[in-house]
């Protein structure tokens, strides 16, 4: 199957469900599983197919990408998102770009453990 936006949406999505529930394989039920995100933002300027470079959860802005099930969170077709990086430098919340991206990446890997 080809990794178009609903693929990935299914896919991140069923996968969090998994990791939630905290239980290994059927030949493994033990053994917790464990997952890594592999982009949690897109690359626009990533060359190729389009669909390189929309692998991640979130827009280059800190906008989502699209909706997995993170309670509090909204999908970028909403109005407004709560978690937009270029609303939280205008506002004047952030000191420093890199600071406000390694919290998002932290959240997010702390979310999957």
């Amino acid at each position: 199957a080809a990794a178009t936006v609903n693929n990935a949406r299914t896919y991140n999505y069923n996968l969090r469900k998994r990791l939630a529930k905290r239980k290994g394989t059927p030949m493994r039920p033990k053994m917790v599983l464990k997952a890594y995100v592999f982009a949690v933002f897109n690359e626009d300027l990533k060359p190729g197919p389009a669909s390189e470079r929309n692998f991640g959860l979130f827009k280059p802005d800190g906008s989502i990408s699209y909706d997995i099930g993170f309670a509090g969170l909204k999908s970028s077709s909403a109005a407004s998102s709560l978690l937009s990086l270029k609303d939280i430098q205008t506002r004047g919340w952030s000191g420093s770009y890199s600071l406000v991206l390694l919290t998002a990446c932290a959240s997010i890997l702390l979310l999957f453990l």
